[in-house]
């Protein structure tokens, strides 16, 4: 998976993931809820995607 993102979508992780930190040192329940957001958020474009492909018989 890490092979597909290449280096500009594994420092777009990485910042993600600091970003995260660094709210959860301030508040844990903020930082929980903001990462459930981007994890849902995640899903939908990967299901988009995956419907936007089906549909051109690529998947």
């Amino acid at each position: 998976m890490l092979r597909n993102l290449g280096a500009l979508g594994i420092v777009g992780i990485l910042l993600l993931l600091g970003g995260i930190a660094l709210i959860a040192s301030q508040n844990l329940l903020i930082a929980l809820g903001m990462a459930l957001i981007v994890a849902g958020l995640g899903l939908v474009v990967r299901s988009l995607i995956s419907g936007m492909l089906r549909n051109f018989g690529m998947f």
